[in-house]
């Protein structure tokens, strides 16, 4: 599967961070095939030889790996210099469970198994404490924030973004998955992210500046690529909007049209690494890869039935 993927990326022309999830449900056998798993697929990205694509080692989440797939994980990331995405503290639910199997919150775990480093990259992060988002800080772990799954999932509670910022954690956006929010479009991340902490704290928080910043700099920041802010030096990965859609008229504050007015129908042109791959909002190819995916999503759900 994400040798599949890895491919199609690389056809494409787009960047990407990527690795197979492992989870091995605290079994031996099971760990021992995701680590054979792990290792087929870092083996065929390193043949690759992409500049564009580079791996990240992705544990689910303390309670769907074993301590020893962790420790696996944080050698091998340690190893090959990967960076690790870990689900965490999703739910209060998720820390109660956790607490009473380990006698351990999930921070304090990832701790004593030595995964917190500027390496992590943890995802949610709605339920922390003062003392886990400190230690998030002391250990320079970046959080992935992803408003709108949380919301659709009902994880209970938002995440405390200004006291994350005030610890001087690094906070990017994200969207999650398909599973968990159906329309993936960072410019709805961004909206969200923001009127949600002002509803939650007040209308001062999370200003459009600084949501964009989650979405541009600290994103290519917590991936570790070189991009995020258009300068001499960066990589030339560059999206072009049309200020001249309803949608962006008229622009008072153009970092408030595009973090509360805009969605992804806005983005006129991408580029990747100098190339350009879509232009015109034409992207070749588009009707055969869309006729083809929703022929195989098809295929899949009969064969489930």
């Amino acid at each position: 599967f994400m040798e599949g993927a890895a491919k199609a990326v690389q056809e494409m022309g787009m960047r990407a961070v990527m690795g197979p999830v492992f989870i091995d449900l605290h079994d031996r056998e099971m760990m021992e095939r995701e680590i054979k798993k792990q290792e087929r697929f870092f083996r065929f990205l390193g043949n690759m030889k992409s500049k564009r694509i580079t791996g990240c080692v992705n544990p689910h989440a303390v309670y769907t790996v074993s301590k020893e797939g962790l420790e696996w994980c944080r050698e091998f990331s340690e190893r090959l210099n990967l960076p690790v995405h870990i689900h965490l503290s999703e739910t209060k639910r998720e820390n109660e469970d956790f607490f009473k199997k380990t006698g351990r919150f999930p921070v304090d775990y990832l701790e004593d198994i030595g995964l917190l480093s500027e390496r992590l990259i943890a995802a949610h992060c709605v339920w922390l404490s003062h003392g886990d988002i400190e230690k998030l800080a002391k250990y320079g772990v970046k959080v992935a924030y992803n408003p709108v799954s949380n919301m659709k999932l009902s994880v209970g509670r938002i995440m405390p973004y200004q006291h994350m910022l005030n610890s001087g954690v690094t906070v990017s956006l994200g969207t999650d998955g398909c599973a968990s929010n159906n329309n993936l479009d960072m410019f709805e991340s961004m909206k969200f992210a923001s009127i949600v902490q002002k509803y939650s704290v007040n209308e001062t928080t999370a200003p459009a500046e600084e949501v964009f910043k989650l979405a541009t700099e600290n994103g290519a920041k917590t991936l570790g690529i070189n991009a995020g802010v258009i300068e001499e030096g960066r990589l030339a990965d560059i999206i072009l909007i049309d200020l001249k859609r309803p949608e962006m008229i008229p622009i008072h504050n153009l970092a408030s049209n595009l973090v509360f007015s805009a969605n992804g129908s806005c983005v006129d042109t991408t580029i990747v690494d100098g190339k350009i791959l879509m232009e015109n909002r034409k992207v070749h190819g588009e009707e055969e890869i869309l006729e083809r995916a929703g022929e195989f999503a098809r295929r899949l759900v009969e064969e489930e039935r």
